[in-house]
């Protein structure tokens, strides 16, 4: 297997330039957060050498200290999941509703759609997609695996989520490209064909390529999503498109473009500002900006009573995730080195079980099971988990033979409240070739008597290894 190899000096400044890029946009549109009208921002307000903190940067931090303490071979949603209830203060929006399912056994994308109707639109999702970015440059389809697991705990299958795809694919390609409409084109075909997200990226490059000012673009886009109003992802994805195509790439241009659209402009600002440096690296953002923001970090959302080990400059960021891409790149069974010499990119066939659609595919009521050694799945109800006496739910599994070397004859039992009943198969076989190695499996539960917060427990065995896969299907009644 071919070897990737990136060069590590030229790496290094793309992503360093990128953490700068953010903590300029973010602290130059801070001030200006939730405005409506258009605006005409000129610059900093903020003192020089005070970066802004910002929950946009500060997530990306514990990410980070997450996959460095557990490791990105058996990362998932799940994983981050604990790191979200431990290491992220806040409870606003869809954060709240997010760690409020999270700590009541509602797992993702589950946790980012129950009760979570007015946010699982919004922006908080690809605010944060730089992390994966820069640890996948040149190849999205690893980063898109991360953004699902990160994505959908607040977000679910909704536009949110389709928005960080989006980000999260154009900013790893950017890395070796640096066509902008290629790449926007390339990240519109990461995400579902008429989603509001892409339908408002494609409203911007058709305006664009017909020259229409983007003041008046902008008040397209607001008119486009005025139905879901304010700090929903469709319409600040597209104030982002407007700085990335109509600022030329001309850093300042392109930032001012984008915060003077309003709304959530610290998150469109910061977002921009990144993939500027992703682009352009730090030659492409003007010095005396560079020199005014310095390469301080400053934070708000991490609990640092939880031992989170974040970054303090975006010097420290930058070489963290250096040493890291190695080993995630290894994790999907591919070798990569960091060298002095000329950059190698070889063609990669991503295995089925990391394309994205397969995710983008399931029902928003799943969510991702244990990943062990040699099984993986996920499981889905048929609706959303919530159930009356005397009313029927499906409980599905679709279980992966991960490495397809041994067959195995999984037993499965649930574990019902008292007067439930179900109808099952107890056997479940999962053979060892391509045609075999992945197996579905259902179950159709009868409500008893119900309280709040009832709970299914699934246990499935291989006698071959004696691995319990035990899962907690949470229903609220």
């Amino acid at each position: 297997m071919e070897t990737v190899k990136f060069n590590k000096d030229k790496l290094r400044d793309k992503i360093h330039a990128a953490w700068i890029g953010k903590n300029i946009g973010g602290t130059i549109g801070a001030p200006y957060e939730g405005t409506h009208d258009f605006l005409d921002v000129k610059g900093f307000t903020s003192k020089p050498g005070e970066p802004l903190p910002n929950d946009d940067l500060d997530l990306q931090l514990v990410w980070l200290h997450a996959l460095e303490s557990e490791g990105p071979f058996h990362f998932n949603a799940r994983v981050l999941s604990e790191f979200w209830l431990r290491g992220v203060v806040p409870e606003w929006n869809e954060y709240g509703a997010g760690k409020a399912n999270l700590r009541d056994g509602v797992l993702p994308p589950l946790s980012g759609e129950l009760h979570n109707e007015g946010w699982k639109h919004s922006n908080g999702a690809w605010i944060r997609s730089e992390i994966w970015a820069c640890l996948t440059p040149g190849y999205p389809e690893i980063a898109r695996e991360y953004v699902i697991a990160d994505a959908t705990v607040d977000h679910g299958l909704g536009e949110g989520t389709y928005a960080e795809l989006f980000t999260a694919t154009l900013e790893s390609l950017a890395f070796f490209n640096s066509d902008r409409l290629d790449i926007i084109q390339k990240a519109l075909a990461a995400i579902p064909e008429n989603c509001r997200v892409a339908n408002a990226v494609k409203l911007v490059v058709a305006e664009y390529q017909k020259q229409t000012p983007y003041r008046k673009v902008r008040d397209m886009l607001v008119a486009q999503s005025e139905d879901i109003g304010w700090f929903q992802s469709p319409a600040n994805i597209g104030f982002v498109v407007i700085g990335l195509l109509y600022g030329e790439g001309d850093f300042k241009n392109s930032v001012l473009y984008t915060v003077n659209c309003g709304d959530d402009t610290d998150c469109t600002a910061g977002t921009i500002g990144a993939i500027l440096g992703i682009l352009y690296g730090t030659a492409g953002i003007p010095n005396d900006w560079q020199e005014y923001i310095g390469d301080e970090i400053k934070t708000m959302c991490v609990n640092t009573h939880y031992r989170v080990y974040a970054a303090k400059t975006c010097t420290e960021l930058t070489e963290r995730i250096l040493r890291m891409i190695p080993t995630v790149f290894l994790a999907h069974r591919f070798p990569c080195e960091l060298v002095s010499g000329e950059e190698v990119l070889p063609d990669r066939h991503f295995f089925p079980e990391i394309e994205i659609m397969k995710y983008l595919d399931r029902s928003p009521w799943s969510f991702e099971l244990p990943h062990l050694p040699h099984i993986r799945g996920h499981a889905s109800y048929d609706r959303a988990p919530v159930v009356k006496t005397g009313e029927q739910i499906k409980l599905r599994l679709r279980l992966i033979n991960f490495y397809c070397s041994d067959a195995y004859n999984l037993r499965m039992r649930l574990i019902l409240p008292d007067g439930w009943t179900a109808d099952y198969t107890k056997t479940v076989p999962l053979g060892s070739n391509a045609k075999t190695s992945i197996a579905s499996w259902e179950a159709t539960v009868t409500v008893g008597e119900t309280q709040a917060k009832d709970h299914i427990y699934l246990i499935g065995e291989s006698p071959i290894h004696a691995q319990p896969l035990i899962v907690d299907f949470p229903l609220e009644s």
